[in-house]
């Protein structure tokens, strides 16, 4: 639990284990316990990385960032903790919504750095009525435990999950609500005024392993989306996962371990063999 000075913030980040860095970065209004909570787990079972959770200006306890205007100095604060913190390093990413767009825009700007990134619900429009976006739903419901709710807790609940029951509730609060609870809503409302880049993103083919994990379901950030950048990544896996929304790494916990699990396989092949030739 540290804080690394940066030009326009001072970012919060924790970090665990050693080896090849991989950073986290979540997404819009949460904080870093949302990726914590799911990326974990996994590394209980797999040593040798060195795993960096930021918490993005404006969320978590980072601070001292009123001075950041848009996505852009956004982007340009992480950058900077990453060249603080890993100098002349090259390390992995692993981003869930708008913390996928903050690594579109990492690896437009250092791609030679970058071993490789994970993508889970990506944002890909920065504009939401640009976006194509399935129907909101409610897929599998436990009537009995939503009885248990207050309506205001059901109400959110029931707005963006797909799978309605207790662990998908517990984990929701445990690692999505702590985060929005304590967001800075004013600064975040100035970012969103100034969501999309003002450079071209995706513009050069990523040859690095990747996977795209998305929800059918997903009616934030959507699916279809993905399918405009995927000629770009062509080291990528793109998978839809059903009865999963826009929090499907607490909907649907064995296929997201799988896939992060299968990628980071691909990871320690591609690493082998640039070492190897």
């Amino acid at each position: 639990m540290s804080y690394c000075q940066v030009q326009k913030a001072s970012i919060y980040y924790e970090e665990y284990g050693s080896g090849t860095p991989i950073v986290m970065i979540h997404g819009f209004s949460p904080d870093h316990r949302l990726m914590k909570g799911c990326m974990e787990p996994i590394f209980q079972e797999r040593e040798g990385y060195r795993r960096i959770y930021i918490d993005l200006p404006g969320m978590g306890q980072t601070k001292d960032y009123g001075s950041i205007q848009n996505s852009d100095e956004m982007l340009e604060s992480v950058i900077q903790f990453i060249d603080t913190l890993l100098p002349d390093q090259s390390f992995l990413l692993a981003g869930q919504s708008y913390g996928g767009y903050i690594i579109r825009g990492i690896i437009a700007k250092i791609p030679e750095r970058v071993l490789g990134a994970a993508f889970i619900c990506p944002m890909i429009l920065p504009n939401h009525s640009e976006r194509t976006l399935p129907e909101q739903t409610n897929i599998e419901v436990d009537y009995e435990f939503l009885a248990t709710l207050t309506e205001e807790e059901r109400e959110d609940f029931k707005g963006i999950h797909v799978k309605l029951n207790e662990y998908t509730w517990k984990r929701y609060r445990e690692e999505v609500v702590v985060g929005l609870e304590i967001a800075d809503l004013a600064f975040l409302e100035k970012i969103s005024g100034a969501y999309g880049y003002t450079f071209s993103i995706d513009q050069e083919l990523f040859e690095k392993p990747c996977v795209f994990i998305t929800g059918r379901q997903d009616h934030v950030t959507g699916y279809k989306d993905v399918f405009d950048i995927l000629d770009m990544y062509p080291r990528a896996t793109f998978s839809v996962l059903d009865v999963a929304g826009h929090n499907l790494q607490i909907e649907q916990p064995e296929l997201l371990n799988q896939h992060i699990i299968e990628w980071l396989n691909r990871v320690e092949v591609s690493i082998h063999n640039k070492v190897v030739l």
